[in-house]
Order: C-alpha cells, then sequence, then structure tokens
C-alpha cells in the first residue's frame, strides 16, 4: 500500500524504512529538507493515491495539532489520518471529531520500540473505528514484531494513547526500582562488581528483562556511569498517568513517586532536604552540613 509519513526524526526516519522493507510505498515529510521525500503537505497529498492513510509523527500538543489541521484541509472523504506520535488521549477526541465533520477517519496509535524499532519491530497499541484500523492495517502488521504479538486494536479513539500512557507510566517505576537498586548496590564495600550483578540478572531471574538488557549495555560503556549527570527529564505521558489515576480514583503509589524522583534529579541542593535537615537538627540535634 502507499502511506504518507509525517515527521521522520529518529523514530519516523526508522518507522519509514521498516514499513518499505515489507515492500510498501512510503512518502515522507519533514520541515528538514534533507530527510523528506516531498517538501511539502500539499506535495505529499497530492501524490497518493485515495483514499489515503496519512501518519503523523511529530511531538505532541501544537506541532500536532498544526499538522491535522492543515491536513484537514487537503485530504478526501474516505482517507484516514494515524496519529503516531505521544499526544494526549484527550487530544484524540478532540481530532477525529474535527476530522470526522469532513468525511475523514482518525486512528490513534501509541508506538514503543524507540531506536531499535527498525529491527525488533514496534510495539503497538492503537484505537479507532474497526473501518479505519483496516485501512492501516498492512502498515500495522510491517512495523509490529514477529510473530503473534506486540500489536493491539485497544479500542475507541483515544485508547491507543491511554494504552501507550500507561505503559510509559509502568516504565517510569521499573527504571527507578532498577536505577535504586543500583545504587545501593555502588554505595557497599562488600559488593566489588555491580556491573556483573546487573548481568547475572539477565537470566533465570523474575526481574529479568529488556530494561535490565540496556541497564546492562550502560554500564558496558561506563562502569559506574560517572560520564553522566544524574538529571532525568520527563515526556509527559507520566504526569497524564498520575492525573488520569487521580480523576478515576486508582492508586499509583510506585509510579507516582518514580514520577516525583525525577522532579528531584532537576535540583541540584533539594529545598526539601534543607527542611528536613533543619527539622532534625531541631527536634534531635542531629548535624546539618552548612554551605
Amino acid at each position: 500500500m502507499e502511506l504518507g509519513l509525517v515527521g521522520l526524526g529518529k523514530m519516523g526516519g526508522n518507522m519509514r524504512e521498516r514499513i518499505r522493507r515489507a515492500g510498501h510505498t512510503v512518502l515522507g515529510y519533514d520541515r528538514n529538507a534533507d530527510l523528506a521525500d516531498v517538501h511539502s503537505l500539499e506535495e505529499l497529498v497530492g501524490k497518493l493515491s485515495g483514499p489515503r492513510v496519512v501518519w503523523v509523527m511529530v511531538p505532541a500538543g501544537e506541532a500536532t495539532q498544526s499538522t491535522i489541521d492543515e491536513l484537514a484541509d487537503l485530504l478526501e472523504p474516505g482517507d484516514v489520518v494515524v496519529d503516531g506520535g505521544n499526544s494526549r488521549w484527550t487530544d484524540d477526541e478532540k481530532h477525529a471529531e474535527e476530522l470526522a465533520a469532513k468525511g475523514i477517519g482518525f486512528v490513534d496509535c501509541g508506538v514503543s520500540g524507540g531506536v531499535w524499532g527498525l529491527e525488533n519491530g514496534y510495539a503497538l497499541m492503537y484505537g479507532g473505528d474497526k473501518d479505519n484500523v483496516a485501512k492501516v492495517r498492512p502498515v500495522f502488521d510491517a512495523l509490529k514484531p514477529e510473530g503473534d504479538f506486540g500489536a493491539v486494536h485497544a479500542g475507541k479513539v483515544g485508547a491507543g494513547h491511554f494504552a501507550k500512557m500507561v505503559h510509559n507510566g509502568i516504565e517510569y517505576a521499573m527504571m527507578q526500582a532498577y536505577a535504586e537498586g543500583w545504587e545501593l548496590l555502588e554505595k557497599v564495600d562488600s559488593v566489588t562488581d555491580v556491573r556483573d550483578v546487573f548481568r547475572s540478572w539477565q537470566e533465570g531471574t523474575v526481574i529479568r528483562s529488556w530494561l535490565l538488557d540496556l541497564a546492562v549495555n550502560a554500564l558496558d560503556e561506563d562502569e559506574h556511569l560517572d560520564g553522566l549527570r544524574g538529571y532525568a527529564q520527563d515526556s509527559g505521558e507520566g504526569r497524564w498517568t498520575v492525573e488520569a489515576a487521580i480523576d478515576h480514583a486508582v492508586p499509583l503509589p510506585a509510579i507516582t513517586a518514580s514520577l516525583f524522583a525525577r522532579f528531584a534529579s532537576r535540583q541540584e541542593d533539594s529545598p526539601q532536604m534543607k527542611m528536613i535537615a533543619a527539622l532534625r537538627n531541631q527536634f534531635g540535634g542531629h548535624a546539618v552540613e552548612k554551605k
């Protein structure tokens, strides 16, 4: 089939290549002309045969909104737009309604796989009407990992990005657990090879995972991570997961704590810990460190 792909960054560029390897035609557009096959959304739409499928792979928020707005004026009834970025699920409902008014279908798709997806395949979680999903099915089949699993029609519009949001929330908590365990192992004198302890967990343990494999890769590159600053950004899905949990009265203590731990990483000198130190000094006479 033919696919229009908007956004050819680290994810989008590799997705274009994987889809082409499966025998499909992909026309890619990116603001970086060096990456693009065509040089405008208008040219992209004009070169695709109907019914068209255009996959949007740009940052969530204004970039996605403006792209979908432009496509709404270029596409025709029966065409389908797929949002494969990390949009908030509530935006999906808005986009679907706006496009439906012009007879254009909409599918939201959470995509996981990162820089490894080209070779390993991408885990896909998508939401939308079954007829619109069917028009995109050959692309889903090309992108997903080999085998029976790795892709799911999660439900109605918004379900794909909601599922991906929860996936990322779980990822936050898993990474935090590995990080805390690593720091504790590094602190004690009796453990002399933390890297090989992590490596030993890769087989036969209940905590083995791809994330653990990646942790070992990182430690092989820099055994004590001395070259890194202890700073971790959050891309938004962790916050949205916690907000959704509040809305639905679902307790998420591990995911919430892992999100707040990232906030702590951005402080050179924690104001909260200043108060904790001051209180310990006041009630127990515990020593404090002066600047």
